[in-house]
């Protein structure tokens, strides 16, 4: 299979309508901090444990295209022994794998930073292909403020996410693109749409400059909304709309599917504003979701690390998957939070 095969194969299972992608790609100190918040211990064998049930919850393929692992996870094998890479591909269920090595301060600004992880990088991907890996992922962030996102950060970050989208493509590898503005800050909604335009434009010039093949990608955005200390808090409608006229400024048609992060939304927030943005007429992409909290937060409350809770909480994951599925399809109603989900055999 060729290079083009290849990327054409996967992205056409990540851009399956009704079908999201489930990030549980947290670094060892993103998922100890939330396991010990909910009184969980954080060891090799209760990460794998705990990511084993999820993808382990009856209809999980039904809902989740991809899963997005983190390093240790591509190298752990399950209960059985399988490698859990293995294990997604039983179920029809592609692996992805976070290549990006974290966020650094971009110098010369203020607070603000880049991703780094471009050394080494082609070395890297060859060995997770090789683990059964077809697509990757790589994070940029911007804060807002009164001088921020500055031009040079905008410029930076758009420069990075474009050599390593390029760097995957060539290696057979369907890159995830995602620039995050982050909710954190006072900021309110026309803020937010104020700094997500030139995040977004100066990614897809910067997309064009390094010959990145648009129609292999996955976008990965944060939603154009208010901050999380925002006193006007901006309304489920007002989000929907001000995305969607971001998106439609921003990112050409030739984008086959834009998967939302969550990005501090509670999770009834990011399906409600997942599902109203499709109920929008001629979107030209699939618009899905590619959450982490907002999808397992429920089920990681619900495990607290304990065999005997397995099954509640894969019944509550798998609702969020099921919700999420219908929000990507524009079909969620508020009412469903209510109703109980029984688990698909």
């Amino acid at each position: 299979m060729s290079v083009m095969q290849e990327l054409a194969a996967t992205i056409s299972v990540l851009s399956s309508r009704g079908k999201g992608i489930l990030a549980a790609d947290e670094s060892t100190p993103t998922i100890t901090k939330r396991f010990q918040a909910v009184g969980i211990e954080s060891t090799e064998d209760t990460r794998r444990a705990y990511r084993e049930m999820l993808i382990n919850a009856p209809g999980f393929n039904q809902y989740v295209a991809g899963v997005i692992l983190f390093e240790e996870t591509l190298n752990q094998t399950t209960s059985k022994g399988v490698p859990f890479a293995q294990a997604l591909k039983g179920l029809g269920v592609l692996a992805g794998i976070k290549v990006d090595k974290g966020l650094v301060h971009l110098a010369n600004t203020v607070d603000e930073n880049v991703t780094q992880g471009l050394d080494g990088l082609p070395e890297r991907l060859a060995e997770y292909k090789a683990k059964g890996a077809s697509f990757a992922k790589w994070r940029a962030t911007y804060t807002i403020s009164a001088t921020t996102p500055s031009q040079l950060a905008i410029d930076t970050n758009a420069e990075v996410l474009a050599r390593y989208a390029a760097i995957c493509q060539e290696a057979g590898i369907v890159p995830i693109v995602e620039p995050e503005v982050l909710i954190d800050g006072e900021h309110t909604i026309e803020q937010c749409e104020a700094a997500s335009l030139p995040v977004f434009q100066a990614v897809f010039d910067a997309l064009y400059r390094h010959k990145v093949k648009l129609e292999y990608i996955v976008l990965k955005p944060s939603m154009v909304i208010s901050g999380k200390g925002s006193a006007q808090k901006a309304t489920v409608a007002q989000v929907a709309e001000a995305t969607v006229r971001v998106l439609r400024r921003t990112v050409p048609a030739a984008v086959p599917t834009i998967n939302f992060l969550s990005g501090g939304q509670s999770s009834e927030q990011a399906t409600a504003h997942l599902s109203l943005m499709n109920q929008t007429s001629n979107l030209p992409w699939n618009v899905s979701f590619s959450y982490a909290r907002a999808l397992q937060d429920y089920a990681m409350k619900t495990w607290q690390g304990q065999s005997a809770n397995v099954e509640a909480a894969q019944k509550a994951f798998i609702k969020r998957a099921r919700l999420n599925s219908l929000a990507a399809k524009g079909e969620y109603k508020e009412s469903m939070e209510k109703e109980d989900i029984s688990l698909v055999a």
